[in-house]
Parts: C-alpha cells; sequence; structure tokens
C-alpha cells in the first residue's frame, strides 16, 4: 500500500522552493486548509440547519445577492487568515474595500489574499459543487506599516501561489506555488488533506466547451461562430465537441482541468467587459491553469500579463486546454476583432 501524503508533510517537503519565506507562506496555507474544513463542514450541513441556506438578505459589492453560506465563508477565511498573522491584508469579493490589518503582528505581515470566498453560492440550495477560490502575492509596502491598496493591484505574473477548494461529492483542495499542480482530498475520517492528484496537467486538446448558451444573443460574432464549429460534425477533429454547464465556475473549472475542454465567459450586451472578477476568478484560475500546461486569456491578451486597475475590475475569460482557447482566440481575431482590441 502507498504511503499516502498529507497536506502538511507537502507544504514542508516543498518549502525549499522558497528560501525566502522562512516558513510564513506554509503557515499561510495551512490557514486556507483549517477554514476550507470550517467552511466545509458548514457547506454539508446544507439542508439539515435552517440558518445555512438562502439569502443573507442583502447585496455584496457586485450587486449580487449574498447567501448565508458566503457571508460565513468570508468571515471564516479572514479570521484564519488573521489569526496566522503573516498576511497584513486581505481582498474579498464580498467587501467593497480591502481589509488591511492595523494591529498586533499581522501590520508586519509579508502578504496579501485575494478571494472568493465561495465561489457558486446560488447553488447552495439545489446541492452544486460549489467552491472558494485565493490567490497569494507578497506586500509591495514596507513590513509594519499598513496594507495600501497597491499591495493588491498586481497582475497574475507577480502571484506568489494560488487555486481553489471544491465543496462537492469529496472536498478537494487544489494549489500551486508556481511549481505545478497538486490536488488534495480531505479525508473526513480524520480531517486530513492528501495528496490524491499529483502533478496534475491539463490535456493539451479535449472536445468540451462550457458557456451559458442562454446568453448567445449577446455574444461577440467571435463565440457565437466558434460554439457552432463546437457544434459541427466532423470525425478529424472529433465534433460535435460536448457541451457542459454547471453555472458554477469552479465546478466547470475542475472537470476542464481533469478531463480537458474550454470554458467561456465571454463580453455580453449586458455585461460589456464580462461578468468575472479579475482579481478574485480570473487570476487564479488563470495561475493554475497555466501551471499545468493549459491557457487562460479575455479572448485575445493573456490573463496573467494584465495590470489590475481597480479590485473588483471584470474582463472576459477564456480557459482550458491551450489549442482549445488558441482556437476559440482565433475566431475572435476573425470575427470580433474590436472586441479583441478592446477589452478591459
Amino acid at each position: 500500500m502507498n504511503k499516502l501524503t498529507t497536506l502538511s508533510e507537502f507544504i514542508v517537503e516543498r518549502q525549499s522552493d522558497f528560501p525566502f519565506a522562512k516558513g510564513e507562506l506554509s503557515r499561510l496555507l495551512s490557514a486556507i486548509r483549517l477554514a476550507a474544513k470550517v467552511v466545509n463542514r458548514e457547506v454539508n450541513k446544507a439542508g439539515l440547519v435552517d440558518d445555512i441556506l438562502g439569502s443573507a438578505g442583502e447585496e455584496n459589492v457586485q450587486g449580487e445577492q449574498q447567501q448565508k453560506l458566503d457571508v460565513y465563508a468570508n468571515e471564516k477565511m479572514i479570521s484564519a487568515l488573521r489569526a496566522q498573522q503573516e498576511v497584513c491584508g486581505i481582498g474579498s469579493e464580498e467587501n467593497e474595500d480591502i481589509i488591511a490589518f492595523e494591529q498586533g503582528q499581522a501590520v508586519w505581515g509579508k502578504y496579501v489574499v485575494m478571494m472568493d470566498p465561495l465561489d457558486g453560492s446560488s447553488n447552495i440550495d439545489v446541492n452544486v459543487s460549489i467552491g472558494t477560490i485565493f490567490s497569494i502575492y507578497r506586500r509591495k509596502s514596507k513590513p509594519g506599516t499598513v496594507a495600501t491598496i497597491e499591495d493588491f493591484l498586481q497582475p497574475g505574473l507577480d502571484m506568489v501561489a494560488g487555486g481553489y477548494v471544491i465543496y462537492g461529492s469529496s472536498t478537494m483542495l487544489v494549489f500551486s506555488t508556481g511549481h505545478g499542480v497538486n490536488g488534495f482530498t480531505l479525508d473526513t475520517s480524520i480531517g486530513v488533506f492528501c495528496l490524491s492528484h499529483p502533478n496534475m496537467k491539463i490535456p493539451e486538446d479535449g472536445n468540451i466547451y462550457s458557456i451559458n448558451e442562454g446568453n448567445y444573443k449577446q455574444f461577440p460574432e467571435g463565440v457565437k461562430r466558434y460554439i457552432k464549429y463546437c457544434q459541427e460534425e466532423d470525425e478529424a477533429t472529433d465534433r460535435p465537441y460536448t457541451s457542459r454547464y454547471i453555472g458554477s465556475l469552479v465546478a466547470d473549472f475542475h472537470r476542464n482541468l481533469i478531463k480537458g475542454g474550454i470554458y467561456i465567459y465571454p463580453q455580453t450586451g449586458a455585461n460589456p467587459n464580462g461578468k468575472l472578477r479579475l482579481m478574485y476568478e480570473n487570476i487564479p484560475l488563470a495561475f493554475l491553469v497555466e501551471q499545468a500546461g493549459g491557457k487562460a486569456s479575455d479572448g485575445g491578451r493573456r490573463i496573467m500579463s494584465i495590470e489590475p486597475r481597480h479590485l473588483h475590475q471584470r474582463t472576459p475569460l477564456f480557459i482550458g486546454s491551450k489549442k482549445m482557447v488558441e482556437n476559440a482566440e482565433a475566431f475572435m481575431k476573425e470575427y470580433s476583432p474590436s472586441e479583441v482590441s478592446t477589452a478591459e
């Protein structure tokens, strides 16, 4: 029987990848692990405990209805990261402004964290997989001072680590520190994440496309043409492709990471800059997919190279198997050149 490697053991073994960190990054990842286990416990109570499901009765900064578990996950993630004192500030999709820690050892923290504490929360009530997305950056400001907005508005190329937790039929933590992608499954019998998917690689090509076709009329012409291409019969290219759209970004991305495929959320008439958040969703998943051998763009530009201008910036997202993304980009370039050149 092969020996299982726990997340704690894995982090310690890989500490040599970050000689500058001196253990801080390891403790930070441990905080995320702990918060994920707490959130997972509450997610698994959905349907059994009355005060977990449903709307919290308020909108977040995105203008979206907050679910009760949104609020809970946000609070638990912030609390866990604050307690480790390695983080000087947090940017959350649920908060309008950055959360800068002004007291105690936290002001000396060398890192900032960006997160979507509970992606896909509108699916909680119907038991669809949801997740937590996070990214970690080294701060730009001087340790010992209060974090500033400049610490957070960094391109993906400056990321130290990033990943997601998916709460589904099993709970998995998938992350990268810039040295490949590894997945850990929570063994609920002992409460430990164990390495289950080492060195994850996305297939270079695939036959799954994920997009909300209900918005078809609002799509750029390049996306419409690409969808028709995916639906056409062609034995040479193994088409028609299979359409799979869960509506939970983490779940759609996780499936395509393992099986191969492309996920697209383009600009639309209602959302001319796209709907997904650059800092909280697009950049961390782009970081992972590139580490796994895939590709991510806004239909033209590499997501990782985009210089963010504000915390809640939105961009289109084309992400997944390298060949599929490049093909979709070619359709955009040919049929929607103006959308590609002006995408923000």
